[in-house]
């Protein structure tokens, strides 16, 4: 290691109070033939995470580089005033190393010659630590000596030095112990005497260093630097050299008033940015929160819903769906009320017909008109069981289908199988007409349920077909979706029925067929319900030569 390159015990001048770092602030303009990067920028900072990303960086990682700057700027500025210390102080001991002993004439005459041309205090003492001459006893003292140690800092005057300097030993009183000071510099009081430890490690031939604190008005630190001078391969003497590091002082606190000014603005820009925050985050939430206390009674019932929003960062995202929620909820609870109310109304009529029944049963005597009776007791009772199950399968469906987990299908073979067993069950009463591609169509559904479906059209196209009448299956595949076409030589569907078809419990038949039991209004209902689930559509319409098919769509499985 050199001797500019050694390390100091302890350089104070870092300690001093400072005012607290930061980071200069980056701006950005865009305009003109940048419009569209604006404009993405701009919805890109709309969005929350891209407002506390922002926030973050503000807070944390730019101060922390501040202080790295600083750490580096103060090292740097140490390293080059020892070197050049050192090198003057090599310079003096070269020169004085042609004798065999130190004289104290050749000594100041040296230093003379200098004609104070050097910026540090140079002291020559011989074996014995006597001061033979001073630099600063010729003349002058030089602004980098120990003597400018007296000087007021011109930081001092500003309003953010005291400023953060106040902070700065509140900081330290509250998170830091007291740190060790240097040694006093009334070790050199004496101007005939150095008895320093580095004016001995330099007699001893080491390169000797360390640092006070300096005295007066302004403390400050004084970097100590001692040379040995050599002749004949013997120390004859040392050059001590001192130097205040007021001027690095000086120096160092503007940077750190320059910084801390740079800090107050971004305290000042982190303080607008949270109140930003705070109006385009918190209070949107309130409100939503407020809303949400306001959209049930106490019953639990649904009496108002959310409103939209046109932000277009979360929370408008939010905002709007909780809108869709509402309105969804709505529906459902509409369906749900509806439903309860259509079971109700179909329940009514068999249970009134049972009642009559059995009231008159109690007065009739005759044995044909009691067998009569109790024939339309045993119907009425058939048609609420059968109403029963199918109510709870709509509930089922309606409750658990999204729980099924689909699969893929392959949908021609299904409905060949389907209608193989329509043939073997019905036998000469209807005739069934299949046209399906040959290679597999694949769908994800859930293969029971599926069945469930396409056996509810079959049953509708049969329950109203003529004996011996066609029914048509027809299935189509292009890009996306599979289409599947039913259609039967009934009476078709009458256009004043036609938007309630699918509604549950809605039926409409000849009058032969209306008190038949196995006719609840619910099969079509249960069919749509399945297809939609499985995103496709389900639609009727009546064919133009008599008769009327229910078409299905559903996605491809891909």
């Amino acid at each position: 290691m050199s001797e500019a390159g050694a390390q100091r015990s302890s350089p104070g001048v870092l300690k001093e109070p400072a005012c607290g770092p930061d980071s200069p602030i980056v701006r950005g303009t865009a305009g003109g033939r940048w419009g569209r990067v604006w404009d993405w920028l701009r919805r890109a900072s709309a969005r929350i995470s891209i407002r506390l990303l922002a926030f973050n960086m503000l807070l944390v990682f730019l101060p922390a580089a501040g202080l790295l700057y600083l750490d580096t700027f103060e090292r740097q500025l140490l390293i080059e005033q020892e070197r050049s210390m050192v090198q003057q102080g090599r310079l003096l001991a070269a020169a004085l190393s042609s004798g065999a002993a130190l004289d104290q004439a050749a000594a100041t005459l040296v230093l003379e010659r200098l004609d104070m041309r050097l910026d540090a205090r140079i002291r020559i003492v011989d074996r014995d630590r006597n001061v033979l001459a001073d630099s600063s006893l010729l003349g002058p003292s030089r602004r980098g000596g120990e003597e400018a140690s007296g000087e007021e800092l011109s930081a001092r005057r500003y309003w953010s030095y005291r400023l953060g300097a106040l902070l700065y030993r509140a900081y330290v009183r509250l998170f830091h112990s007291r740190p060790e000071s240097p040694e006093p510099a009334d070790l050199y009081v004496s101007a005939t005497r150095a008895a320093g430890p580095e004016v001995q490690a330099a007699l001893d031939g080491r390169y000797g260093a360390t640092t006070r604190i300096s005295g007066g008005g302004q403390r400050s630190v004084n970097l100590y630097s001692a040379i040995p001078i050599r002749s004949g391969g013997q120390v004859i003497g040392a050059v001590l050299v001192s130097q205040s590091t007021f001027r690095i002082l000086q120096s160092l606190y503007e940077v750190r008033i320059d910084i801390f000014r740079v800090f107050l603005v971004s305290v000042a820009a982190a303080a607008m940015l949270s109140l930003l925050l705070s109006t385009t985050i918190a209070h949107p939430l309130k409100r939503l929160r407020s809303q949400a206390g306001a959209i049930l009674d106490r019953r639990g019932r649904l009496t108002g819903h959310f409103k939209g929003s046109r932000r277009s960062d979360e929370i408008g995202d939010l905002a709007r769906a909780l809108e869709e929620l509402t309105r969804r909820l709505e529906e459902r609870m509409r369906l749900v009320e509806a439903f309860a109310a259509d079971v109700s109304h179909e329940f009514r009529n068999p249970l009134a017909a049972i009642r009559t029944a059995v009231e008159v049963l109690q007065e009739v005597e005759d044995p044909g008109e009691r067998r009569r009776f109790v024939a339309i007791v045993e119907r009425e009772v058939a048609r609420l069981e059968h109403l029963l199950a199918d109510a709870r399968e709509v509930a089922r469906i309606d409750a658990g289908l999204h729980e099924e987990p689909p699969q893929p299908v392959a949908l021609n073979a299904l409905l060949e199988d389907i209608v193989s067993g329509y043939r073997l069950r019905l036998g000469d009463r209807c005739e069934f007409e299949v046209s399906a591609p040959r290679e597999p169509v694949l769908v994800r559904s859930s293969p029971e349920r599926l069945t469930q479906a396409l056996e509810n059209l079959l049953d509708n196209g049969v329950s109203f077909s003529p004996p011996r009448g066609k029914i048509r299956v027809t299935m189509a595949v292009d890009r996306r979706t599979t289409t599947i076409a039913v259609s039967d030589q009934g009476p078709g569907i009458p256009e004043q029925h036609m938007s309630r078809i699918f509604e549950r419990f809605f039926t409409c038949r000849p009058d032969a067929d209306r008190s038949a039991g196995d006719h609840t209004g619910l099969g079509l209902s249960i069919a749509r319900s399945i297809i939609e689930a499985y995103g496709g559509s389900i639609r009727a319409a009546n064919n133009a030569g008599g008769g009327a098919t229910f078409t299905i769509e559903l996605p491809l499985s891909h």
